[in-house]
């Protein structure tokens, strides 16, 4: 009897270098062997990288309203932390040590163009499972503590070095220290330790535990993805199922027979109030569609696009696309499509748009819609262009650059 050939265990680290794609092996791989199933370090997945911001842009914008930053220090001695959150006071900045402390900003993606251009790269993941860009500047030493995230990341180190160690064994510990307002481990054990430079990439499936510290002042981008609890997803959906049942809808008995015990809640009665729970179900695929695409276009967003307060009349918007104006989507706008048993629905924010699927796919790629593409629209696909532009989701950019 031939004995069995053991396969060997797949690598923690590969070398990108070599390859065609930053993860060094194709997305259809990836998603197979690692994708929420086990961290990889990909080096040199992007080899040379440049980092398109500066560490001052990123404390101008946690000084700003309606950003979203923290600032974490760590104390050595007595192993404590402080966290501030945005707007951060201008003269915080010039008063921080050298060490021991990083500045988290969410988001990044929709302040700064290039690092937008980034989430290209992962266009093997369904774009409205991302959620943003964030980044971290942290200087020599400077951490946010060992810790787990309940989404998959993937870390690219932009500028400098840090050091990441990670707990890949089963079972963990995962409890959290009652000290700090941060959740951080009380125990954390690491199985791997590897520096990254510019340029590497440590993808990490939820709840790994892992620890990152600079070895030198560093830029750090994180892309998240989005992933509702089952609590936040329920309570969205049972929130518009009430919303939307008829007041008609009620619990109702008319099989009751004499009560043996007036103050029982007997096994008759259970039954019945799971019939009235289970009346409010969606059986409809695109009634349950057109809820779950609304709800993630708008889910953990911190900045709903609003119309300008004058609108353009259509028609001089339709003359100005004719004539080189673009649209350009707003960057907080969230859009995505679904195939519907006719046509097909495009989601932005929360609006629900009935379209072809030819329409529907166009715009929800689109970063911006010019006179050529408009005028391949259906007659439905530029009424919702119009209808989102009324919204605040495009923002009409003249030829002359206005």
């Amino acid at each position: 009897m031939t004995p069995k050939r053991r396969t060997p265990p797949l690598p923690f680290e590969i070398d990108a270098a070599a390859g065609p794609h930053p993860l060094g092996m194709s997305p259809a791989a990836f998603l197979r062997d690692y994708w929420q199933k086990r961290p990889l370090l990909i080096r040199n997945a992007f080899p040379g990288y440049v980092s398109p911001l500066q560490p001052e842009d990123l404390a101008g914008l946690a000084c700003e309203d309606g950003v979203l930053a923290r600032l974490i220090e760590h104390d050595r001695a007595t192993d404590g932390w402080r966290v501030r959150s945005a707007p951060i006071p201008e003269d915080v900045f010039p008063a921080l040590p050298d060490r021991d402390w990083t500045l988290l900003v969410q988001d990044m993606d929709k302040w700064d163009a290039d690092l937008r251009a980034l989430l290209d790269r992962f266009d093997f993941l369904p774009r409205w499972r991302i959620d943003d860009v964030m980044v971290s500047f942290a200087a020599t030493g400077g951490s946010v503590g060992a810790h787990i995230d309940q989404y998959d990341v993937f870390l690219l180190q932009a500028q400098g070095h840090r050091r990441w160690m990670i707990d890949a064994g089963p079972n963990p510990p995962l409890g959290f220290r009652p000290d700090v307002e941060l959740k951080l481990l009380q125990e954390f054990h690491a199985t791997h330790d590897w520096v990254l430079g510019p340029g590497d990439l440590l993808y990490l499936p939820p709840g790994v535990p892992h620890h990152g510290v600079a070895e030198d002042p560093c830029l750090t981008f994180s892309v998240g993805m989005r992933a509702p609890s089952a609590a936040e997803l329920l309570g969205d959906f049972v929130d518009t199922l009430a919303a939307d049942a008829p007041d008609a809808l009620r619990f109702v008995d008319p099989d009751l027979e004499p009560a043996s015990d007036p103050y029982e809640i007997d096994g008759e009665a259970m039954r019945r109030v799971v019939e009235a729970l289970n009346a409010l179900r969606m059986r409809d695929p695109d009634k349950l569609g057109d809820w779950f695409g609304s709800f993630i276009t708008q889910y953990r967003s911190a900045v709903e696009p609003a119309a300008d307060e004058a609108a353009r009349p259509r028609i001089e918007v339709e003359w100005d696309l004719a004539h080189g104006a673009t649209l350009a989507r707003h960057p907080w706008s969230r859009m995505a499509w679904r195939r519907a048993a006719k046509g097909a629905r495009l989601y932005a924010g929360g609006q629900v748009h009935a379209l072809p699927s030819r329409d529907a796919a166009r715009l929800a790629a689109a970063d911006a819609v010019g006179g050529g593409l408009y005028e391949g629209l259906s007659q439905a696909g530029r009424d919702a262009v119009i209808a989102l532009l009324e919204s605040g989701h495009y923002r009409l950019q003249l030829d002359d650059g206005e």
